[in-house]
């Protein structure tokens, strides 16, 4: 199998080390079908001016029918800059206090901690955090988790048996699947994924397993969307994707999920490789008004949830909420032990990803 052209080391790229300069993003309006509210007074006594800036790291086709629909509920206008994740946390680092930022919506708590920890987040509210679980919320509460995600082993039910499946993410290695696997290392997922390995495992086994996962001819992609399409396709046997992507194929084909060629494995018995990351979203600096915090509300409300749970195949976080259907429930899957507050040095994770030779 032909080994796909490695991705160029481009300005994009560099920006996913959150301590390099940013590649700034568009700027997108949404349009709503409401317009923006003239300035009111919240509940809590502060004058509102009907408008929320969000820098979303996650991306527009999967967020604006709900930010559409938080607009037309309350008119608040929800004004965005759409990015990478890592891009939009190394630019509101940059911009510090100057941001014009009111909420950060990033794919993964290792951006949302890198973010907290150059102290451009502000702590939430003790209701809005206790909406969730505290393990997908920051321990000193700058940001809280919006929706849980895991990682998986993708496959091609023609081109891999169910005999053949790891047991481990470091299964991947070996001779047998030399060729077969799809990564996509500039991917915030598969970045936070290395840093836990670092984390859990220390730094020479991870430095270890990805030299390893060079050597074996990895098929590298630039995005999960493209691992699942061509793992569908058989283009790739298998790839390292968040599991949602195969919802995502089956709906923009029409189709339902089991009558794609890809399939997910979960990996067993707590493997890294089952890691459970989490979307998340935190306050940027001082707030005028409540408008941020309510969009926040919003997301967590049962109407939220309950569309990344139907539309996206995302875990919903608060109680009450059913997991994605065809999906085990969050507190039956065999993830591992990770502190996501322990995720944040992507910086150091870029390196190695780049030292090993995957970028």
């Amino acid at each position: 199998m032909p080994r796909s052209p490695r991705l160029a080391l481009t300005g994009t790229v560099a920006a996913l080390a959150l301590g390099l300069t940013a590649c700034a993003g568009g700027t997108s309006d949404p349009s709503p079908t409401t317009p923006a509210a003239d300035a009111t007074t919240t509940q809590a006594g502060r004058t509102s001016d009907g408008t929320v800036t969000l820098y979303s790291g996650r991306s527009e086709n999967l967020v604006q029918p709900l930010l559409d629909q938080f607009t037309k509920d309350t008119g608040i206008k929800v004004e965005v800059r759409y990015d990478k994740t890592a891009a939009m946390a190394a630019q509101l680092i940059e911009e510090g206090d100057r941001s014009p930022a009111d909420l950060f919506l990033a794919q993964d708590a290792g951006a949302l901690g890198a973010a907290a920890k150059a102290g451009v987040l502000t702590e939430l509210d003790r209701s809005t955090l206790d909406s969730v679980p505290e393990a997908y919320r920051d321990d000193e509460g700058r940001w809280v988790g919006v929706t849980g995600r895991v990682r998986v082993l993708a496959y091609n039910e023609d081109k891999v048996s169910t005999d053949e499946l790891p047991a481990s993410y470091a299964d991947l290695t070996g001779d047998a699947w030399r060729g077969r696997v799809g990564v996509a290392p500039t991917n915030a997922s598969f970045q936070t994924f290395v840093t836990a390995l670092r984390l859990v495992k220390g730094e020479d086994a991870a430095r270890s397993w990805l030299s390893d996962l060079d050597a074996n001819d990895p098929q590298i992609r630039e995005k999960n969307t493209e691992i699942l399409a061509d793992v569908d396709a058989g283009k790739i046997d298998a790839g390292l994707v968040n599991h949602y992507y195969l919802y995502e194929l089956a709906k923009e084909r029409g189709v339902a999920p089991e009558d794609l060629k890809a399939s997910l494995h979960f990996f067993p018995d707590g493997d890294l490789g089952s890691l459970v990351n989490v979307s998340g979203a935190g306050l940027v600096g001082e707030q005028e008004d409540d408008d941020a915090k309510r969009l926040i509300e919003y997301l967590l409300s049962e109407k939220g949830q309950k569309y990344f749970a139907e539309e996206t195949s995302e875990y919903p976080l608060v109680d009450g909420v059913d997991a994605p259907a065809g999906l085990p429930e969050l507190s039956e899957l065999q993830s591992p032990d990770v502190n996501l507050n322990d995720l944040d040095d992507l910086q150091s994770t870029v390196t190695v990803i780049q030292e090993s030779g995957l970028l």
